[in-house]
């Protein structure tokens, strides 16, 4: 299925949804102040029973739904701006106001979005003195100056955290989004450990915290590999430990994941990124910090727990700069890292950026699609008749610009070097709220016992995914061994030990 398919009818669109609409003309027929008021009181209880925002469909436009944002105002309350990447333009932030409905403490903003857009939103209310200003240039400034305030919908208690902010977000997700199963946290399953150690970093000069996920002592492994290989563990290593496991609480979905016998327990190491300063000069396609993760971080764990030292079952993942970091390392670490997740990769970034500047959108074939080009990893020595290439899966949101175009440049590359790639193609942007359910789909489909990595390419979790992947049931072939059974085998050359 072609991008261009599937993002026939996901540009946002002003509406006024069907509910906001009766309001107002009931509000407008009010004989006085107590009526209106009870109007609105009625229409606040609703919203508290149907959940916010509101989700509507619409006769004219049956793929669709009309979503309205709500904020309930006071006499204090002069503008209200929505932040949801991939609806608003943040280069016009005006056009993310919210609108009052005259007389009511009402403030609403509308779209019609496709049913299976999922984004999470921040939301602050302006309760400063004085008319807003004129200029479209000082309205802009004043916006941009309110977005440090913004926060989760007041309204809406389905959470997630935000990155480097104390304050959390809110997420929309309408009905045809595709299912994240593994989200929550679970009851009454057996529960990995998450660690979280200092690691000498030679390569970058300084330490790194990194984070440890170790299965459940009470699942199994079940290892169907060969005697070199009794009972290591699969491998992840994952970019941003702080997020994920400092504030998404990952470990719930490895622990689901787990339990349902879709994933074989597995051991992820997950780096901090310390800041986000730190984050910019890192990762991207940097040699030094590939060769932190691949020769001294695996090595350094691989002293002290029992891991696979099998490429096909050893995985680098990330999101944004850490999906272009993913890359790299497998690209050019082919015999450590034989599984590549890269979400939402930063495609625009190239050796000799100035840190935290980003390439514009237009920048033609990516850098990184150049250097795949060159590479050998991808080609096994008898030109093309033994083991195949390295697999590698991106994710890409529709609301990304660019970037569907450049990973469609970078995969006919890595394609024709011999690896095998899948994509998904989601109607969302570049947010953890897609990434979290994608990710677990995506270590299902490359490390996951019995599937097809050599799946078509699917998109948003339909259709051809389906087809590609086979039946996630539990590992049952081969002895049964615990984890913390089996003494540490170092894997490759000890490194900070």
């Amino acid at each position: 299925m072609s991008d261009c398919t599937d993002a026939a009818g996901t540009a946002p669109w002003p509406v006024t949804g069907p509910r906001i609409a009766r309001l107002a003309r009931q509000v407008e027929g009010a004989r006085d102040a107590a009526a209106r008021s009870a109007l609105t009181e009625a229409f606040w209880a609703e919203a508290a029973r149907t959940g916010v925002p509101l989700v509507e469909e619409l006769d004219d436009a049956p793929g669709h739904r009309a979503v309205t944002f709500l904020w309930r105002g006071h006499r204090a309350t002069r503008r209200v701006l929505l932040l949801a990447p991939g609806i608003g333009d943040p280069d016009r932030l005006a056009g993310s106001l919210l609108h009052q409905l005259p007389g009511t403490d009402v403030w609403y903003l509308g779209y019609r979005l496709r049913a299976d857009h999922r984004a999470s939103y921040r939301m602050v209310a302006d309760i400063s003195a004085g008319p807003a200003p004129t200029d479209p240039a000082l309205l802009q400034r004043r916006l941009l100056a309110l977005r440090a305030h913004a926060g989760p919908d007041p309204l809406n208690q389905d959470r997630i955290p935000a990155r480097w902010r104390t304050a959390q977000g809110s997420v929309l997700a309408l009905p045809d989004a595709p299912p994240q199963p593994w989200t929550a946290r679970r009851a009454d399953i057996p529960r990995g450990t998450v660690e979280r150690h200092t690691v000498p970093a030679g390569v970058l000069g300084v330490e790194r915290d990194v984070w440890v996920y170790l299965p459940p002592d009470a699942v199994p492994y079940r290892s169907a590999s060969g005697a070199g290989e009794r009972g290591r563990l699969p491998l992840l290593v994952l970019c941003d430990g702080d997020m994920w496991f400092g504030r998404l609480g990952f470990q719930d979905t490895l622990d689901a994941l787990i339990a349902d016998g879709a994933l074989p327990p597995l051991v992820v190491l997950a780096p901090d990124a310390a800041d986000p300063v730190t984050r910019r000069l890192e990762l991207g396609g940097r040699e030094s910090y590939a060769s932190f993760l691949a020769d001294e971080v695996v090595p350094w764990a691989g002293a002290r727990w029992p891991l696979t030292a099998r490429a096909e079952l050893t995985a680098v993942a990330g999101q944004g700069l850490g999906g272009m970091t993913a890359l790299y390392a497998g690209l050019t670490r082919p015999e450590r890292f034989g599984r590549v997740v890269a979400q939402s990769p930063s495609l625009w970034w190239r050796p000799a950026l100035d840190p935290g500047v980003r390439a514009p959108d237009a920048v033609g074939t990516p850098w990184l699609a150049t250097l795949a080009a060159g590479l050998r990893d991808g080609l096994p020595e008898d030109g093309g008749q033994g083991a195949p290439g390295a697999v590698v899966h991106f994710d890409v949101g529709l609301h990304e610009g660019a970037l569907a175009e450049h990973s469609e440049a970078l995969r006919a590359v890595l394609r024709a070097r011999g690896h095998r790639v899948t994509r998904t193609v989601h109607n969302g942007g570049h947010d953890y709220a897609c990434w979290r359910g994608f990710l677990a789909d995506a270590l299902v489909d490359l490390l996951g016992t019995g599937l097809d990595v050599d799946a078509a390419e699917f998109q948003g979790g339909t259709g051809p995914a389906a087809d590609g992947a086979v039946a996630r049931g539990p590992v049952a072939h081969g002895p049964v061994v615990r984890p913390r059974d089996l003494p540490a085998d170092p894997v490759g050359r000890p490194a900070g030990s």
